[in-house]
């Protein structure tokens, strides 16, 4: 902690490994809660990459607190609609009305480029005279005791050390500050049995179509669609049941495809769907891993945000919310409490039940999305019969919270 430029006013200063979505998130509303915030990155810049991402009301509400919601919707769509199919023929099974999102849940849905998220992001961190972003620099140790936290850095060949009154564990699935924590060597990522294929297409290539969000549900895999960047893109999810045994890469992102296990996965789907398949000149495979719910997010004055905390499947599309929604706790609970340990206490419990609800549900949504025979018929029927009110209901408590 040091003294402002009065003399008078203390100001607390946060460290924050990772700057990816968490991270960025974190450090932005740090700042708006009077921290000083030191973000450090290892790679030496930050590369776009990725593909899109959904922005559901509850992370754009957070986004909105933050004032970084106009200029992030600049780059973003919002979608009229998740539109849901029967993958081998098209049968619709329920059309989900999303232009009524702020006055259902307070906050618009959008889908936007993750690299786009990240660089806005970035850009209003660059603003923030709080905040500063140290690119090149890995987090390989820290230490804490009643005081402080010291963290230590490599940067190139040589070790560097900064001192802080907090430290956030942003660092994504592998996180180093987890497993400093005790908790990475007894829960290490595990394949969640599942292999995400994912392009990007000029819209061009396509016929003309609404700004929605399609969804397409059959055996053993699912395929989305939806609108990037004013419509110019389309951005393609294709996920398939996989028995997988390849090891974990660095970058996830950078995964090379298998072509003919994509097209094998989806060889009975209807028509349009195969189209899609075959249009993408390059898909990435991103191999699905998951690590089991925590008891805690924190210990002491350091606290784990985003991936670090609670990775999940993305069958709920909550990845990039769920980190954001942690930034939001974080600033909440460091407002109320002038002790780092304590605010990061209680950060940590308003955080653990739903992240690990959101972790569980997303598995089950995986089930749901890839049931075959007799259980996908049912699946149908009740997605049929419950309606599109109904639905949109069952997600009150993840978008309206």
């Amino acid at each position: 902690m040091r003294v402002a430029r009065d003399g008078l006013t203390p100001v607390r200063r946060a460290l924050i490994a990772g700057a990816g979505i968490a991270g960025l998130s974190t450090a932005l509303a740090l700042a708006k809660a009077g921290l000083e915030a030191v973000i450090f990155e290892r790679v030496p810049a930050l590369e776009e990459f990725g593909a899109g991402l959904q922005l559901s009301p509850n992370a754009t509400r957070v986004l909105a607190e933050l004032g970084a919601l106009p200029s992030v919707a600049t780059l973003a769509s919002a979608p009229r609609a998740i539109r849901i199919l029967r993958g081998r023929d098209d049968a619709a099974l329920a059309a989900l009305d999303l232009t009524g999102a702020v006055a259902r849940w307070g906050a618009p849905y959008l889908v936007i480029h993750r690299a786009d998220l990240q660089r806005r992001l970035v850009e209003l961190c660059a603003r923030e005279r709080r905040i500063e972003l140290r690119l090149g620099q890995e987090l390989v140790g820290y230490g804490a005791d009643t005081d402080k936290v010291r963290a230590t850095l490599k940067r190139g060949l040589l070790t560097i050390s900064e001192e802080g009154d907090l430290l956030v564990g942003a660092d994504g699935l592998g996180s180093r500050v987890r497993e400093k924590l005790g908790l990475g060597e007894v829960d290490a990522p595990a394949f969640a049995g599942r292999i995400a294929f994912r392009a990007t297409l000029a819209a061009s290539a396509l016929a003309p179509a609404a700004p929605v969000v399609t969804l397409r549900l059959g055996p053993r895999a699912h395929l989305v669609q939806y609108p990037l960047r004013d419509g110019a893109y389309v951005n393609l999810v294709a996920v398939i049941e996989s028995d997988w045994r390849g090891g974990r890469s660095e970058n996830p992102w950078d995964g090379e495809a298998d072509r003919a296990a994509l097209t094998r996965a989806f060889a009975d789907w209807s028509r349009p769907a195969r189209a899609l398949i075959a249009l993408p000149k390059t898909w990435r495979a991103w191999p699905l891993y998951a690590r089991p719910p925590l008891a805690a997010y924190a210990a002491g004055r350091v606290a784990l945000a985003g991936d670090a905390a609670h990775p999940m499947v993305p069958f709920l599309a909550q990845g990039a919310a769920q980190a954001i929604e942690d930034a939001g706790a974080l600033a909440r609970a460091l407002k109320a409490h002038d002790d780092p340990a304590a605010a990061l206490a209680a950060y940590s419990a308003a955080r653990v039940a739903r992240g690990a609800r959101v972790q569980r549900e997303a598995m089950r949504q995986a089930q749901i999305y890839h049931m075959s025979g007799p259980l996908s018929l049912a699946r149908d029927l009740a997605m049929r019969a419950l309606g599109p009110d109904r639905l949109l209901r069952r997600y009150d408590w993840l978008y309206g919270a």
